[in-house]
């Protein structure tokens, strides 16, 4: 299986989902929440009744204009696959990215993610969608493992580098194929990654995406 080149965080922006695609990216992905009825492609999340939307180190106005996942995948012309990422621990917003998918005619492959894994089985309904689970922490990876153990058949899972050696990645391709890690975003982490077999790297840097394709490439 070729190691999947997967394009961090690039469909929260239009001038991402572009360069990604220019850039020739097997994957491009994009966090999901549901805001007051509509589906937002975005990193920040929402501050309660601040105005505001936050991460750690950003913090912009809650007027900034915002992406709809309906605009994002209008505005692809290449047929991306997509994976969404569905922020939150709320179905109810699983089942509007259920609804959304099935009623917009989006009837290709698509990748669900999320470290809420009931949000992921709910969108899993659909015959075109491939379930991914994810873990962030060693608690997270504890339950993952054993999930793969008695749980449904997943597409593949993603799992946070800090928590993966050769060891754990060899266990989980036992269950499943794709086994995704993330943040790769240096030639070292790039190095690393593919040492220890995983078949995914999500990468918010283009030049390491642009250096696995070249591997790949070289290698075929």
């Amino acid at each position: 299986m070729s190691v999947l080149a997967i394009a961090h965080r690039a469909g929260n922006s239009l001038a991402g989902l572009h360069a990604a695609n220019e850039l020739g990216v097997d994957v491009i992905e994009c966090d999901v929440h549901e805001h007051r009825g509509r589906l937002e492609v975005r990193h920040l999340k929402t501050a309660g009744p601040l105005p505001l939307l936050w991460d750690r180190w950003e913090l912009a106005p809650a007027s900034a204009p915002r992406l709809g996942l309906d605009e994002l995948m209008r505005a692809d012309e290449h047929g991306t696959t997509f994976m969404l990422d569905l922020k939150g621990r709320r179905t109810s917003a699983a089942r509007s990215v259920a609804r959304f998918l099935h009623h917009g005619g989006h009837h290709a492959p698509v990748l669900v993610c999320g470290r809420w894994w009931p949000s992921v089985e709910t969108v899993a309904e659909l015959p075109f969608v491939r379930p991914v689970l994810s873990a962030r922490t060693r608690g997270e990876l504890t339950r993952l493992r054993r999930r793969l153990e008695v749980g449904s058949p997943v597409h593949g899972v993603s799992v946070h580098r800090t928590l993966l050696d050769s060891h754990v990645v060899a266990a989980l391709h036992r269950k499943v194929d794709l086994v995704m890690t993330w943040p790769v975003n240096t030639p070292r982490a790039l190095d690393a990654a593919l040492a220890m077999g995983v078949t995914g790297i999500i990468s918010d840097e283009a030049a390491v995406l642009d250096d696995l394709m070249r591997r790949r490439r070289a290698e075929s």
